[in-house]
């Protein structure tokens, strides 16, 4: 049985020049680009992939780029913690399907190749669908680091995301409330907590307790589009709201990420 390779490539979180010199030579040896179809309203983000293997791809290296209908993952927001676990776990496993089903259909010698927004380690599920896939067929992987979405932020508004000597937290949306309320009540000090995949802002619900908490915010960070707002939660935040959602019915989607710095006395 011949054994595939396939690349995990991180390509920044929008701008193609945040691809690496070693992105950009793994993009060099895929012959198969599989990437996720989510529909019309995210036709930008298959677009954005397709020009970046446009601009790093030696012209005289034939490839292909196939986009594979993602499978719905369903209303993450409305679930407790066991019905998210299991419908991510549901998702990945038609993800892997969807996947294997194409990469059978390749010829054995094909490099395969996945590009992921940001870096594949943080909040990105393509390592998992990877090893999956290395479970149903004989795989070779290598993972190439991006810049990740946070990074990109910290950069946009030039600041060090923690302070001297603290941490810093990384977080979800759907944790962050939880995170923060379990930290002041147990005395600990999360340091700046960075907050992804947030798409109910859920910081808001911090503002009477924690308002002058400082909050660096972007939406598009890396990209044409960008947005960028930052201050204290309870100065910035309905702006913020506002501009989210205006963002989202504009271009059908949005990306953003966050930083929340506590204040101190």
């Amino acid at each position: 049985m011949s054994t595939r390779r396939i690349h995990v490539i991180g390509i920044g979180a929008g701008s193609p020049e945040h691809v690496t010199a070693e992105a950009a030579a793994a993009l060099a040896e895929v012959d198969v680009f599989l990437v996720a179809d989510k529909g019309e309203t995210k036709d930008e983000l298959v677009a954005l992939r397709r020009s970046i293997c446009e601009r790093f791809v030696p012209a005289d290296h034939p490839y292909e780029v196939v986009a594979v209908p993602d499978p719905q993952r369903g209303p993450d927001a409305a679930r407790d913690g066991a019905q998210y676990a299991k419908g991510v776990a549901d998702w990945h496993a038609a993800r892997t399907e969807a996947y294997v089903r194409v990469v059978e259909g390749l010829p054995p010698e094909a490099v395969v190749g996945f590009l992921v927004w940001g870096d594949p380690a943080f909040y990105d599920s393509t390592i998992r669908v990877v090893d999956a896939i290395g479970e149903r067929l004989a795989t070779t992987v290598r993972v190439i680091p991006g810049i990740s979405a946070f990074q990109a932020l910290a950069a946009a508004h030039g600041v060090v995301l923690h302070r001297v000597g603290e941490p810093v937290h990384i977080t979800t949306g759907r944790r962050l409330v939880d995170d923060w309320t379990r930290a002041g009540e147990a005395g600990l000090d999360l340091g700046t907590v960075v907050v992804m995949l947030d798409g109910h802002l859920r910081c808001r619900e911090l503002v009477a307790t924690a308002p002058a908490t400082t909050i660096h915010w972007g939406a598009y960070v890396g990209m044409p589009q960008q947005e960028l707002r930052s201050g204290r939660l309870d100065e910035v935040i309905d702006e913020v709201v506002e501009l989210r959602a205006r963002l989202r019915e504009e271009h059908g989607w949005v990306m953003d990420v966050y930083a929340l710095t506590p204040a101190r006395p």
